[in-house]
């Protein structure tokens, strides 16, 4: 879809203001001026929503925000909820559901919005238990039902508690750890462009040496794309779910309408209002953070939750890392080096070593070194 702004009009524009005002981010058009036009109190409750959902807070409306304004359209109850293999069912509404049923008790994984097959094994198991008729689909008597029943846990937070034991339970080691490495962008999308360079290529690169450091640790690592390919990011998290990744490693660089801005920043999965974080994820965001903060100089930005599709899709712990800004002259300068993308590579991979370290045996933040880490691999290999 085009992306539509501050400016544009016409029927598109009518429905995204129609759909703000259901939401109550925007008044109702009291007859003065047109309702199709993207005026500025369109773009503030775009920003506003945005803001929300955890989403990048441009006032822009493109796809990610588009989807999201779709799926906030429906609330629970709104109509019937099964699982469509070819076109699965997506929506605030499914996301209620799922909530519901972790609220209860029932495995639904993580509450993502999207109506899979983990979902309706969780609605079959419910109304299996509670004599209802076993057909996957929440109607109105399964949703009676749901809404009748004390939660048992508040918050779906049981879902996170099993990623960190998946965690404790899978070791201290990298040999065998499944990881997918996803450069950002790809084919004729060549992201951020500045001065020629551009950010496909440099994240291609490091994915490769930190896919090289990886695999000398007896890791399996993972490329989400080819060189020349630039998969959708709802794509990119399948491709994680259908390898049976342990983590998922998003690689960009930024940017920014001001020249000054600078530094490192780390995502993972959340809205920032609680209930909704991969805490794994968000563990993970932290070490790395700290890591090449620590080893490159960059200015730390923090970590963020966000929704974007690659970190709210992948059912394992999601991390996207913005290394620099090419907008910034000095962070542009830095990232052409290679000895400093090998740097940003060997950072990234301890802080995963961290990670399954679980605090043990570690050491200060910086300190620990890829012959560091091949040692320690090889002396537990022994």
């Amino acid at each position: 879809m085009l992306l539509l702004r501050r400016g544009d009009d016409g029927p598109a524009v009518a429905e995204i203001r129609a759909t703000l005002v259901t939401l109550n981010l925007l008044p109702p058009a009291n007859g003065s001026g047109r309702p199709d036009v993207f005026d500025g109190a369109v773009e503030h409750a775009v920003r506003t929503f945005q803001q929300q959902r955890g989403l990048i807070t441009d006032g822009i409306v493109g796809p990610a925000t588009y989807r999201s304004l779709c799926d906030a359209r429906w609330r629970l109850g709104d109509r019937n909820l099964a699982y469509l293999v070819s076109n699965p069912m997506c929506g605030d509404d499914v996301y209620a559901l799922q909530e519901r049923m972790l609220e209860l008790g029932y495995n639904a994984g993580r509450a993502d919005g999207v109506f899979g097959s983990q979902t309706e094994h969780a609605l079959r198991n419910f109304q299996r238990d509670y004599g209802l008729v076993v057909d996957g689909m929440c109607g109105p008597g399964t949703l009676r039902a749901l809404r009748q029943l004390s939660p048992r846990a508040r918050g779906g937070r049981q879902v996170f508690l099993r990623e960190q034991e998946n965690l404790r339970n899978s070791g201290p080691r990298l040999s065998g750890k499944r990881i997918v490495i996803d450069p950002g962008h790809g084919g004729q999308d060549r992201g951020v462009v500045v001065a020629g360079v551009a950010e496909a290529d440099l994240v291609w690169d490091l994915a490769r040496r930190l896919e090289g450091r990886m695999v000398a640790t007896g890791m399996e690592a993972l490329l989400s794309r080819g060189e020349q390919v630039c998969p959708a990011e709802a794509d990119r998290a399948q491709f994680a779910n259908k390898a049976g990744a342990d983590l998922f490693l998003s690689l960009h660089t930024d940017a920014n309408r001001s020249p000054l801005a600078e530094g490192v920043s780390t995502y993972h999965f959340g809205t920032g209002q609680g209930t909704t974080s991969s805490t794994v994820g968000e563990a993970l965001a932290g070490l790395i953070q700290r890591e090449l903060t620590a080893r490159t100089g960059l200015l730390d930005c923090n970590t963020h939750p966000k929704t974007w599709e690659t970190l709210r899709l992948t059912r394992c712990p999601a991390v996207r890392v913005e290394v620099g800004y090419l907008t910034n002259e000095n962070d542009r300068r830095r990232l052409l080096d290679p000895a400093f993308r090998d740097i940003v590579a060997e950072g990234i991979l301890v802080a995963v070593k961290r990670l399954y370290l679980l605090g043990e045996n570690d050491q200060p933040t910086g300190t620990f070194t890829f012959k560091d880490l091949l040692q320690y691999e090889l002396a537990k290999a022994d």
